[in-house]
């Protein structure tokens, strides 16, 4: 399928296709602006771990893709506006972010990004939404699970499941089909001669993209949050096995397929 990408500057790429389904993966950006990388305290290392690598590679079961380049540490575009800018640790998992207060320059630039990108993202689902009737957004993510440091014990698997399928703000009744089908179509997928443990609203609900979509789209538009948990690679040392990143892309191929299926 033939892709052309909307230019709209160094922020973010939108991969057109056809069809219903959009991937989008709002973390994987790792690129900050020249202005931005003195006044960062924390070290790239940290940065990575809290970004969410590999989500964009996800987002290829979808004929349309919208890819962030730039970190969540310069704007977090799946937050609303005004949480937008981690200004405190405590916005950021306890992280030091700044070696000082921002300007407020620096703040209105990323916050001009925020706006651009959902400006934009409304009048891209709304040609969507004209052509195809309804969508569905895969929204994907990942998550760290050993906070406590390397050598400490994981968190509790009964409380992070592999996969967290955030569906807070949806209008469960209306989609069901799509949600039940979707996760049917990935839990049932053989990775590696096991199912992979996939729940719904766990930690995860989804937020502020889910919730742009579901309010002004409230009829034609669903977004599944995917939260996968970094079991696929080793969030400390940033190490990955690929062979499962391309098995869990095969799992949500099928979910993906699932939801065409639904839709038609």
């Amino acid at each position: 399928m033939s892709k052309s990408s909307l230019d709209i500057g160094p922020y973010w790429e939108f991969r057109h296709g056809t069809g219903p389904l959009i991937g989008v993966a709002l973390h994987a950006g790792h690129n900050l602006r020249a202005e931005i990388i003195p006044l960062l305290a924390m070290d790239e290392e940290q940065r990575f771990r809290e970004e969410d690598p590999y989500s964009d590679y996800w987002t290829q079961v979808c004929s349309t893709q919208i890819l962030t380049l730039r970190s969540r540490f310069e704007v977090d575009l799946n937050r609303p506006r005004e949480q937008a800018i981690y200004q405190t640790p405590g916005d950021a998992w306890g992280i030091q972010v700044w070696n000082k207060p921002l300007d407020k320059s620096v703040v209105e630039e990323s916050l001009a990004e925020h706006d651009r990108f959902y400006q934009i993202l409304g009048k891209e689902l709304r040609k969507i939404e004209n052509n195809t009737g309804r969508f569905v957004v895969l929204d994907f993510h990942s998550y760290n699970h050993r906070r406590d440091g390397p050598d400490a014990p994981p968190a509790d698997p009964e409380l992070n499941p592999e996969i967290n399928i955030g569906t807070g703000s949806l209008n469960r009744p209306l989609w069901d089909g799509v949600v039940d089908g979707f996760i049917s179509a990935v839990n049932n997928f053989d990775f590696f001669g096991r199912h992979l443990d996939v729940r719904e609203n766990v930690n995860f609900r989804g937020r502020y993209l889910a919730q742009f979509v579901h309010e002004h789209f409230p009829d034609s538009g669903c977004v599944l949050a995917i939260e996968v948990r970094k079991f696929f690679m080793d969030e400390w040392t940033g190490l990955v096995d690929s062979r499962q990143v391309a098995a869990l892309r095969e799992a949500f191929r099928l979910g993906a397929a699932a939801i065409i299926m639904e839709l038609h």
